[in-house]
């Protein structure tokens, strides 16, 4: 009986102590030394995470990540696209452009996404909406 108590203890252990080590320093460890920027929003999700399992742990994650700089995006890089630029997408008949809508984000971003997957939803907008972002329709 002594072994499975030897095996959770082990996996207690190793659990907390990856929890200990920031999700940021493990996944990015070149961001490291970074001062400032914007907060990447994977890692601070992560950290989060670690913080709804085990405070503590979670907490010396974020704390690692900010002194280390591993939770700030890589300098010029952002995890958003503005509007102008998106209005390339739109035709001249309202309807967005999908595969140019793919070319502007993988350009923006470095990612590219799977907007021709048959399991993608789209959905229309309506004029207040587009007025909430700052633009006009062009249809």
């Amino acid at each position: 009986m002594r072994m499975p108590s030897r095996l959770v203890g082990g996996l207690v252990a190793t659990a907390l102590l990856t929890q200990l080590t920031a999700c940021g320093t493990i996944f990015f460890p070149d961001r490291r030394g970074q001062i400032e920027g914007k907060i990447d929003p994977v890692v601070a999700a992560l950290d989060a995470i670690g913080i709804l399992f085990f405070v503590i742990p979670g907490l010396i994650a974020f704390a690692v990540d900010f002194a280390t700089g591993a939770i700030y995006l890589p300098a010029g890089q952002t995890v958003q696209v503005s509007p102008e630029l998106l209005q390339d997408a739109i035709g001249t008949d309202g309807k967005v452009d999908t595969a140019r809508l793919k070319a502007i984000i993988e350009h923006e971003t470095g990612r590219s996404l799977p907007l021709d997957d048959p399991r993608v939803l789209q959905r229309t907008g309506n004029l207040e909406q587009l007025a909430t972002l700052g633009l006009r329709p062009a249809a």
